[in-house]
C-alpha cells in the first residue's frame, strides 16, 4: 500500500536497537539464550523491519516470516495502488454499487470512520482526490482555490456508507475514493504482532517506516527504546523512550513537502480548508494499538497543539509529543516521566 506521495523516506521514528545485538538471524545457541531475527523487505510502498526474540531459532526465524505475510497479505486487500484490491473495488465502484469487503478491510474502514469522528474530522480517508490535487511530491503544485471548492463534496467522510450486517462500503459520489494510507501501516503492524506471537516469539518490533509496534523485551532491557526524530534538525533527537506493548506513530511536516515563496505546503491537509495544516510540526503519539497511533497522529496534527492535546489526555493510555508550529514541545501528562534525553 503506498499514499499517493510515498516514496522511500527516512523514518520517523529511529529505532534504537544495538547492531551488536540485532545484525541478522543469530547462530544456533543454547536454549536458554534468547535467539534474536531480524530481516527486511519492501512492502505497502516503504521499508519493512520485522525482529522476533525467542529461546529457539527456528521460531524467530518463521515468526519473522509470518509478519512478512501477513502485511503481504494485507496489502492485497488495503492498496489503492494495486486495481485488484479490495479498497481499489470499492473506489471504482463509487457513485455506482456498494461492494463486499473481507472482515479485515472492513473492521479498518470502520475503526477510520471512529477516528474520523473523534478527531473532529481531522483524520479523513476519503482525502485522496485533494491530495492528488496538490500531488506534493510529484507536481509540487499549489491549487486553485476554485478547484479545491469543487472537490469538497468528494472527500466528506460522514457520506461513506457501510453495512455491518452485509459487510459492505458504498461511496455516494462518483470520484470519491477512500485511502487508509494514513492508518494502514499502524493495522498491518497490530496484524504483524499478533501472528508472530501465535508463531511463538517472546518478543520483537514491527517497523513500517515511522509506524512501529513493539511487544515483549530485548535481552537485558527493559522494553524497545526508540528515538523520536526532531522535526527541522535531520538527525537529531528531542527525545527517547521505551516502548512497553506499546505502537508509536509520527506525523510531520518535513517528510513530503515544498516550498514556494518562502511558504511550505505539506502533504497533511486540513480536511475542511483542503489546505496544509499549519498548526504543527510533528506530533508523535504513543498507544497500545498500532491503528489508534497512527491515525491518530494526522488528525492531532490538524487539530492543532491545544485541541491535539486536549484530546490526547482524555484518552486512556493514548500519550502524545507535539511540537508546534513555532517548535514549541508538549508533552502529554502520562509520558513526562517515560521520556528520555537523548
Amino acid at each position: 500500500m503506498k499514499t499517493s506521495q510515498s516514496s522511500i523516506s527516512s523514518l520517523a521514528i529511529v529505532v534504537l536497537l544495538l547492531l551488536v545485538m540485532l545484525g541478522g538471524c543469530a547462530e544456533l545457541q543454547p536454549s536458554s539464550q534468547p535467539m534474536i531475527a531480524k530481516r527486511a523487505q519492501m512492502h505497502m510502498g516503504t521499508l519493512v523491519t520485522v525482529t522476533a526474540v525467542s529461546f529457539d531459532t527456528q521460531v524467530s526465524d518463521r515468526a519473522v516470516q509470518a509478519a512478512f505475510d501477513e502485511i503481504k497479505r494485507l496489502e492485497g486487500l488495503l492498496s489503492t495502488w494495486r486495481s485488484d484490491s479490495e479498497l481499489s473495488q470499492v473506489n471504482a465502484e463509487a457513485g455506482r454499487q456498494s461492494v463486499s469487503v473481507s472482515r479485515e478491510t472492513f473492521e479498518l474502514v470502520v475503526r477510520s470512520l471512529e477516528m474520523a469522528q473523534l478527531t473532529r474530522g481531522g483524520f479523513n480517508i476519503a482525502l485522496g482526490p485533494a491530495i492528488e490535487a496538490w500531488s506534493v511530491t510529484e507536481q509540487q503544485q499549489v491549487p486553485d482555490e476554485q478547484v479545491l471548492e469543487r472537490l469538497k463534496p468528494l472527500v466528506d467522510w460522514t457520506s461513506i456508507q457501510i453495512d455491518k450486517k452485509l459487510r459492505t462500503i458504498y461511496l455516494p459520489h462518483q470520484g470519491m475514493r477512500i485511502d487508509v494510507g494514513g492508518v494502514g501501516k499502524g493495522y498491518a503492524a497490530d496484524r504483524a504482532v499478533e501472528v508472530m506471537k501465535r508463531a511463538g516469539a517472546k518478543g520483537g518490533v514491527v517497523a513500517l517506516s515511522g509506524d512501529i509496534k513493539a511487544f515483549g523485551v530485548l535481552p537485558e532491557r527493559s522494553g524497545f527504546p526508540v528515538g523520536i526524530r526532531h522535526p527541522r534538525e535531520e538527525g537529531t533527537l528531542i527525545g527517547l523512550i521505551d516502548l512497553h506493548d506499546e505502537a508509536v506513530s509520527t506525523a510531520g511536516d518535513y517528510e513530503r513537502f515544498f516550498e514556494r515563496d518562502g511558504v511550505r505546503y505539506h502533504h497533511i491537509l486540513d480536511p475542511h480548508t483542503l489546505q496544509p495544516a499549519r498548526g504543527c510540526q510533528s506530533v508523535t503519539v504513543i498507544a497500545k494499538d498500532g491503528t489508534i497511533a497512527d491515525g491518530l497522529d494526522t488528525g492531532i496534527f490538524v487539530l492543532g497543539p491545544e485541541n491535539g492535546m486536549a484530546l490526547v489526555e482524555s484518552l486512556p493510555d493514548v500519550e502524545a509529543i507535539i511540537v508546534d508550529a513555532d517548535g514549541a514541545l508538549m508533552v502529554s501528562s502520562g509520558l513526562r516521566d517515560r521520556l528520555g534525553v537523548p
